[in-house]
């Protein structure tokens, strides 16, 4: 009798819920109903027609359902061109679809709003900065981002960070291989007041990026060589005779890097401009045979020691130059900067 009760019970709460939810859906369909039959009767009130479409929007998301949203809102722009809302109805649109995991189509009317309707302003906002900021995020095409983040400059200067945005249009220029832009990019970037201090999310020392850049293509890059067996080969031969003079005419000119293998090279003391006569007076520099065994087709390490009684080892750093701008410069190779002590 006391299980039969249970079931009772149970059956009674699942007929409440059942009731409730019929009760709570038929009121938000007699709601809608209404809205729609307000609507039909201001669609030609701008003003009273957007309160009213936003109840019915919000009905729809309420109800979790995101395609009779998307429908109602771009049927209502289709029928009603003229509305001056429309930008604002097809954004919600394009956010729905983003909400839906589908931002190629998305971007269709992010892209749609910028090219055909004129800018709006809701809640204080531009409808086209928040267009060309989520198409920023969302478009897979360096082209396009590009254009995206020229309009947010020229156009919306006062409304976004110009600083970050010249560092990541820079970057999108060196994707698609104009490096005359990125270069001019980069300098418009460095002359921003903030550009020594900003911080840019994904883009971790964003000055000393643009810098080195600038100031090897400044630069008249006469350290580098044709090849790393040319370069190696070189730098031994200046050891072996203890020419100073040498060795720093070899290094590189620009972004040279002296410090322990715990430090980055963008650390503000491991750049050094030193001659190499004050550390091989009076010492007995020797160098392996061999480049180190880590070494790869873009990096390579020749050990060496006697330098110091302090730092007795010094590993010299080879790299590839990575230049595209200037053909005859890329893939050459230069001695970049030296690590302090034992490999980690």
């Amino acid at each position: 009798m006391l299980h039969l009760n249970k079931i009772t019970f149970f059956a009674f709460c699942v007929y409440i819920l059942f009731a409730f939810s019929c009760t709570q859906e038929t009121t938000i369909s007699k709601n809608q109903k209404e809205l729609f039959e307000l609507l039909e009767k201001e669609k030609d009130n701008s003003q009273t027609s957007f309160s009213i479409i936003n109840q019915i929007a919000d009905s729809f998301r309420y109800q979790g359902d995101n395609q009779s949203l998307i429908l109602f809102l771009t049927d209502f722009v289709e029928k009603n061109p003229d509305n001056p809302y429309n930008s604002y109805w097809l954004l919600l649109t394009a956010y729905t679809y983003m909400q839906e995991n589908a931002d190629s189509v998305a971007e269709y009317y992010f892209d749609r709003i910028i090219q055909n309707y004129d800018d709006l302003l809701v809640k204080g906002k531009s409808v086209h900065v928040l267009c060309l900021q989520n198409l920023i995020q969302i478009s897979t095409s360096s082209d396009n981002r590009i254009y995206y983040f020229n309009q947010l400059i020229t156009r919306f200067p006062d409304e976004v960070n110009i600083t970050e945005l010249y560092m990541r249009l820079a970057i999108e220029y060196e994707k698609i291989g104009d490096w005359e832009q990125a270069l001019y990019t980069y300098s418009l970037f460095l002359e921003r007041p903030d550009a020594t201090t900003i911080q840019i999310p994904g883009i971790p020392d964003a000055y000393n990026k643009a810098r080195k850049l600038i100031d090897f293509n400044n630069s008249p890059k006469d350290w580098t060589f044709e090849s790393l067996e040319s370069l190696e080969k070189a730098v031994k031969n200046a050891i072996s005779r203890y020419s100073s003079t040498l060795l720093d005419k070899y290094r590189s000119k620009v972004n040279f890097f002296a410090m322990s293998w715990k430090q980055e090279e963008t650390d503000t003391n491991s750049q050094k401009n030193f001659s190499m006569k004050d550390y091989m007076r009076g010492n007995r520099i020797r160098y392996s045979a061999k480049l180190d065994e880590s070494s790869n087709p873009n990096e390579a390490y020749l050990r060496t020691t006697g330098w110091s009684q302090y730092i007795n080892v010094w590993y010299l750093y080879f790299r590839k130059v990575n230049f595209p701008l200037d053909p005859e410069i890329h893939g050459r190779w230069e001695w970049a900067g030296i690590y302090f002590g034992e490999k980690l």
